[in-house]
């Protein structure tokens, strides 16, 4: 038996072979016992970090996401705020590896890879992390435009400092985040005992004397010597983009530090020294640090502070036995291999919906022919063919109207983004249910082929092909979505191709055709990336069934290319943006309203053809 003796300070088991076999169940019990205990209410676990996540959203239209280790402990646990900067997306400051495909936003933060790098040395606590977004991306213009906005930060801070357990909070914020820092401020008359420290990275331009910010920072800070003040800025005065000064002649987060250094002053001593590239202003031993870049190249540091230098780490750690053992304040990036390869998603975020109340779409194909082979008989005609002479046979079935009726029934997906001045835009777009494929709806084969050949289709239907981002959005509103089913072998023959069709068709089993099916395939996209590598295809999508895709934009292949997994979606080139018609084509070139179809900026589908070598 398993026999447990109790002695004086010390324990231990009396080994027998039944105790051995109550070890091990013991053992193998253990981590779902923990694991169920250690996840919060409504958090899911995530990859690759072992991490769980929960995202909200506020009725006052501010966005939440919590992130916390999958396994936390009965350890201290101290909640860190992190208040967006202005035009960016809690997705783009959590960050993710840079990829040409992507905005250039997600690679200058990176709050969660730097987060991630602090719990890896910090083993007396458990650090939740929260990030949070203002409704039009600027935390100003929600305080100027809510009426009560500071209370409902206020209120908001405390409801996860609850949510979470936390004991302690460490406010933090970059850039227009400091604007939601001085909201609390002006919500309370005195700073609470459960903030233990107050980060700003260069983000404290809303600093205000008249608001008492600084008389209670000040108070705040003399109620408990482990309480702490960072502020990272940098001398902004003359810095210029496009031969304009950035800041006005009172603005910017030089002048900011300088108030604040100013009103710490008149009751406190300060002191000064060079520490590295920083000009180092100290006072209540060390509780409050001001480190301000000298910057005399004259650059523009304003999001380097952060992430380059790892600002976020410093802010966190200073006056602690963690200062600087996680890496040097300046850089190099002390948090690489905490980078997560792509960017967070948000699965409580509606981003792509099926409306109901829109007339129904057609693609503009030909009557199907009465002598038109079904996809059984298709599929022998090419299985032997030259692949020039297959793509060739392609062609003219689906340009003759040799396709199945419910892929002329384009589903309908609505969207909404949220321009670089705030503006929010709702479009409307039309897809094809699922992929190109020939044949009728009783009998048909789903085809892939060359871009060239999509282009062509496209060309002849008034359609366009699909971007990353519309793929994204095709599998969050898909009505079926079904697991990927990769094979391995002969993966160009047209024998696999069939194969893989007969497989997405036992996954789809007694479901009705027309509906919108995302899960299946790789889809064949648009991308500005064809412009730096002419004669290649992209290829994105086939998404696992939390959101990732399996194949992030990939443009290694030659653009003749064609395997069993490559699928065409067209889309409509009709589509409807804030109640006018417009052009797929003119959305995409369009700078303010292209996040409605990408997610890479701007894309002339005209010249990514002409580069590509696709064809004009």
């Amino acid at each position: 038996m398993c026999r447990y003796e109790r002695g004086s300070g010390c324990r231990s088991f009396l080994v027998t072979p039944r105790s051995i076999v109550c070890i091990a169940l013991l053992l193998v019990a253990a981590p779902l016992s923990v694991w169920s205990q250690s996840m919060l209410p409504e958090f899911q676990n995530t990859e690759p970090f072992n991490e769980q996540v929960k995202w909200s959203q506020l009725d006052s239209g501010i966005r939440v996401l919590v992130n916390a280790p999958a396994a936390l402990s009965d350890k201290p646990r101290v909640l860190v705020v992190f208040a967006t900067p202005n035009g960016n997306t809690i997705e783009q400051t959590l960050g993710c590896a840079a990829a040409r495909e992507l905005d250039w936003r997600f690679d200058i933060q990176h709050v969660a890879a730097q987060l991630r790098r602090l719990r890896e040395i910090d083993t007396k606590r458990d650090l939740v992390l929260t990030i949070v977004q203002a409704p039009k991306l600027s935390w100003p213009t929600f305080r100027r435009e809510q009426a009560n906005a500071n209370t409902i930060i206020r209120g908001l801070v405390e409801s996860l400092a609850k949510e979470v357990s936390a004991e302690r909070i460490a406010l933090t914020c970059h850039s227009g985040g400091g604007s939601f820092l001085f909201g609390y401020f002006n919500s309370i008359e005195t700073l609470p005992p459960t903030l233990e420290r107050i980060v700003f990275l260069d983000a404290n331009y809303s600093y205000s004397d008249e608001e008492r910010h600084g008389d209670k920072i000040l108070t705040w800070l003399k109620g408990d010597a482990l309480r702490r003040l960072a502020v990272i800025a940098y001398d902004d005065r003359e810095i210029a983009f496009n031969g304009k000064k950035v800041v006005g002649p009172d603005g910017g987060t030089f002048r900011a530090s300088q108030r604040m250094m100013s009103r710490f002053r008149r009751d406190i001593e300060l002191t000064e020294q060079d520490v590295g590239s920083f000009k180092q202003t100290t006072g209540l031993n060390g509780q409050m640090q001001f480190h301000v870049h000298p910057n005399p190249e004259n650059k523009i540091l304003h999001t380097a502070l952060v992430g380059e230098m790892n600002g976020l780490l410093h802010g966190l750690t200073l006056g602690t036995d963690l200062a600087e053992k996680w890496g040097p304040f300046g850089g190099p990036r002390a948090y690489t291999k905490w980078i997560q390869p792509q960017p967070f998603v948000d699965p409580s975020a509606v981003r792509a919906t099926i409306p109901a109340d829109v007339p129904e779409v057609r693609i503009a194909v030909p009557v199907r022919p009465a002598d038109a082979p079904p996809g059984t008989r298709f599929r022998q005609q090419i299985t032997e063919l030259p692949r020039d002479q297959r793509e060739a046979a392609i062609l003219h079935q689906i340009s003759s109207g040799n396709i199945p009726e419910f892929s002329r029934r384009l589903k309908p997906i609505r969207v909404e983004a949220i321009d670089d001045t705030g503006a929010k835009h709702v479009a409307t777009y039309f897809v094809m249910p699922d992929y190109l494929a020939i044949g009728t709806d009783d009998d048909f084969f789903r085809v892939p082929i060359t871009p060239q050949t999509a282009m062509t289709i496209a060309d002849k239907f008034d359609a366009s092909l699909i971007t990353a981002k519309v793929s994204d959005d095709v599998f969050a509103a898909a009505q079926v979505k079904l697991d990927p089913k990769p094979l391995t072998k002969d993966r160009d023959a047209v024998a696999t191709f069939w194969q893989h069709h007969q497989i997405i068709e036992e996954q789809l089993r007694g479901k009705p055709r027309g509906l919108l099916v995302a899960g299946i395939k790789k889809d064949v996209v648009l991308t500005n990336r064809l412009k730096e590598k002419p004669n290649k295809v992209a290829i994105y999508g086939w998404h696992y069934a939390d959101g990732r895709p399996i194949q992030t934009l990939y443009v290694g292949h030659v653009d003749w290319y064609v395997d069993y997994s490559h699928g065409v979606r067209l889309m409509a080139q009709q589509i409807i943006v804030d109640g006018q018609q417009m052009t797929v084509n003119d959305v995409l070139k369009d700078s303010r309203l292209c996040p409605l179809l990408s997610s890479e900026g701007p894309i002339d589908a005209v010249e990514v053809r002409r580069t590509s070598g696709w064809g004009q």
